[in-house]
């Protein structure tokens, strides 16, 4: 009984983990990985990920259900994976009022977030070393580059979700890239929310249906590949990784700078086709005192998220399978 207390407990603490990673993969600008850090599962999830193979396949057809469970930590997947899926599902319809109606206050918030979690990777690396600054560098140089691109413009069919899904996914499990911000760039982000808003209100098709079907089948494809060369590198090259990984946060900072204000030429346009320049501190409708205030807010309790996770769980490493 105590064991079943334990697991059910467990489960609860994962199906949040997934809830908060699905908060965080709605928003552009903020990735699902860096939550994962946070709350310390991050190595877990991507060792889980990478077990998604050949032996698992064969464990199965063998009927060793319970090594395959094991084998691939498929409780501990499902529940991050409904958590998630519930956040996105949950979120999205607030998320886009937040970044229509208080970008700035919204953005400040995924500041403090984003520069607090650079500071919880850093004190994960083994051993700092003066060499590692090139590898922050790429990282950072990497991240504001893809920052800078203009969205492109696709129309969205199956095949395009399912293309643009396996690219995205890749980002969504980094650190510091947005998987939803990749979305954008390939101009889908807004099409796939209004399509996932939709399906708890019963508003949708089933062309909609089968564009979502897609867009989740490219997610698993995306995930099982890419799982497994990261699983490799924080095998082979820890603080190098984990130094890159620091660089693309660090990077990203500047999409989610809170000062923006839209283009001449696309202030009149609804908000999912505007696009965003830079403005001086102060420069826009938003009090600088609440902006700080919500950055500072977000930094401390990131922290606090952080020791969450590890009294729940222990250290993110004891958590890693295989």
């Amino acid at each position: 009984m105590n064991n079943e207390r334990s697991g059910f407990t467990e489960d609860v603490v994962n199906l949040f983990r997934g809830l908060c990673m699905g908060c965080a993969d709605i928003v552009p600008g903020v990735s699902g990985g860096t939550v994962a850090l946070i709350l310390g599962h991050y190595r877990r999830l991507v060792a889980a990920i990478s077990h998604i193979d050949r032996d698992l396949l064969k464990l199965i057809s063998q009927r060793k259900i319970k090594e395959a469970v094991s084998y691939a930590d498929i409780r501990f997947l499902v529940a991050v994976a409904f958590g998630m899926a519930a956040g996105i599902i949950a979120l999205a319809s607030l998320m886009n009022y937040l970044l229509e109606n208080q970008l700035g206050y919204t953005l400040a918030v995924f500041t403090g977030l984003i520069l607090a979690s650079s500071i919880i990777v850093f004190r994960r690396l083994e051993r700092w070393r003066w060499q590692l600054l090139v590898f922050v560098l790429l990282g950072g140089v990497f991240a504001w580059q893809i920052c800078v691109q203009r969205p492109a413009h696709v129309d969205l069919t199956p095949m395009s979700a399912f293309l643009c899904a396996t690219v995205a996914i890749c980002a969504m499990i980094l650190p510091g890239i947005s998987g939803a911000f990749v979305l954008l760039l390939l101009g889908v982000y807004h099409p796939v929310t209004e399509l996932i808003k939709g399906i708890p209100k019963g508003e949708f098709t089933s062309g909609g249906l089968l564009i979502v079907a897609a867009f989740l089948a490219g997610c698993l494809v995306g995930l099982l590949t890419f799982s497994r060369i990261l699983k490799w590198l924080l095998e082979k090259y820890h603080d190098r990784t984990l130094a890159v990984l620091i660089g693309l946060m660090l990077g990203s900072l500047y999409k989610i700078w809170p000062f923006q204000i839209a283009t001449p030429e696309s202030s009149e346009l609804p908000f999912k086709e505007k696009t965003f320049e830079h403005v001086a501190i102060g420069a826009t409708p938003d009090s600088v005192a609440i902006v700080a205030i919500c950055a500072l807010a977000a930094f401390a309790g990131t922290f606090a998220l952080e020791r969450i996770g590890h009294s729940i769980s222990g250290d993110d490493t004891e958590q890693t399978q295989g």
